[in-house]
């Protein structure tokens, strides 16, 4: 597949990173020289530096048969532009576009985006993104990470171990024995750093970082099974009234159970525009910093503490100071990556970096045909893919113990006419069933190969 990336920021080019080692044609252009030279030193990837909504830059680019424009540069205009460019002048057939301005993504203006006014086949948007896995974040509280699959019927956990966990120095064959009705599956262990895809005769230690995949409504056994509380959060304050703040305030105003939110905000504009949109949730003016403030907030009493400034060493601090004041759980949003290694040390229960989330969207949209949903986990190092298997696929008509599957890979869960089972070996993949697959980032070409699903995708 040939892709030209628009924008060689943290996004474009961990987009690049994906595809160009998946031996795709990528080609990357900015109008920022360093950032291309970035990209064409550490990618195998070709480079063009200019405005990528230039027609000249764009056929430099090979816009005349690319089958994919991804426009992510930091400019809601120039992004649009590139998607008009490429469709008018190039017709290319697939567009992808960041949008970040709320004023673009309105309902009322969904029409916009169709091919005879302004032509983008997906438009995503950083922010919702953000808010939705926040959100999901406050769904498994004790969780450091948390994605939805399967129409919301499979959950990935990512569950940090503590020295009570249960199943500690326990061989992971015999967790069904001594848990006969648990049903999840440990996917990816990080262990000092290094994420890998465990066996059966593997271990947890304490201190590990689990990736499991459990039906949803299992999620309480599972966090129980591996030492973690499951408390639903009644009371949440929300630091940060922007747009994520109130998308998040305005969901939990639209849950059936009732979910008493506060937002603190120290922009008077937006906290206005905040008490404005916002029909159950107080709003407080302020910075969310302020001990006196936080316990007018009623941090004591809150449940969980979402940080979701556009600040990342404030989204911190506010954090550990709602966590200092008695709340339980604090979730904080951070951009900078190098940062994320601070989050269990300043105790932070979990953290979201708003480029994997993007990332990991656009990714869903790239894997079109069978493949259903990606998640991107950690700094690119490993995707849970959810899929269809089709006739074609390699591993339909073969049990899991007749399927040479890579090293750093693990089946999660399959689906088989609307029932969600455990992998096991004896276990026949049919044509038809949805997979749950955790691959590290170097197995997905041939997770795709076993899939047979290339062709169809591209």
């Amino acid at each position: 597949m040939k892709v030209i990336i628009c924008g060689a920021g943290q996004v474009g080019w961990q987009i690049a990173r994906h595809l160009s080692g998946e031996k795709n044609d990528v080609t990357v252009v900015d109008n920022n020289p360093a950032l291309v030279r970035r990209a064409t030193d550490t990618l195998d990837v070709q480079g063009i530096a200019g405005f990528a909504s230039y027609p000249d830059i764009l056929a430099r680019a090979g816009a005349r048969d690319a089958d994919m424009v991804i426009a992510a540069t930091h400019s809601d205009e120039v992004n649009m532009v590139t998607c008009q460019i490429a469709h008018s002048v190039f017709s290319v057939s697939r567009k992808i576009a960041r949008l970040r301005a709320q004023a673009y993504l309105e309902a009322i203006h969904s029409d916009l985006y169709r091919r005879e006014h302004m032509p983008i086949d997906v438009v995503i948007s950083p922010e919702r993104e953000v808010a939705q896995a926040a959100l999901q974040r406050l769904s498994a509280p004790s969780a450091f990470d948390t994605e939805s699959f399967m129409d919301h019927e499979c959950q990935l956990l990512g569950i940090r171990l503590d020295d009570d966990c249960p199943v500690l120095n326990t061989p992971l064959r015999q967790l069904t024995d001594l848990f006969s009705t648990l049903t999840a599956v440990v996917v990816g262990v990080r262990r000092e750093q290094a994420l890998f895809a465990p066996d059966s005769d593997d271990q947890l230690f304490a201190g590990d970082e689990t990736y499991v995949i459990t039906p949803t409504a299992d999620i309480p056994r599972t966090m129980e099974v591996f030492g973690k509380a499951s408390k639903a959060q009644d009371r949440v304050v929300i630091v940060g009234g922007g747009n994520v703040g109130r998308s998040v305030a305005k969901a939990l105003e639209t849950r059936a159970r009732r979910v008493r939110a506060k937002i603190i905000e120290r922009n008077r504009e937006r906290a206005e525009t905040a008490a404005d949109s916002l029909e159950r949730t107080i709003v407080l003016y302020g910075d969310g910093m302020d001990r006196d403030l936080l316990k007018e907030a009623g941090i004591e009493q809150a449940d969980a503490v979402l940080t979701v400034t556009d600040d990342d060493k404030t989204n911190m601090l506010a954090a550990v100071r709602a966590k200092s004041a008695g709340c339980p759980m604090a979730i904080c949003l951070i951009n900078d990556p190098t940062l994320a290694p601070l989050m269990k040390p300043l105790d932070i229960n979990a953290h979201i970096n708003p480029r994997a989330t993007t990332v990991s969207s656009i990714l869903r949209h790239i894997r079109r045909g069978r493949v259903r949903d990606v998640y991107s986990i950690g700094d690119a190092e490993a995707e849970v893919i959810e899929a269809e298997v089709l006739s074609t696929s390699l591993i339909a008509g073969n049990t899991l113990r007749e399927i040479d599957f890579p090293e750093g890979v693990l089946l999660g869960a399959i689906r088989k006419g609307g029932r969600i089972i455990r992998p096991e070996g004896d276990t026949r993949i049919e044509e038809g069933d949805t997979i749950i697959v955790f691959a590290l980032s170097a197995d997905v070409p041939e997770v795709e190969r076993l899939l047979q699903v290339s062709i169809d995708f591209f």
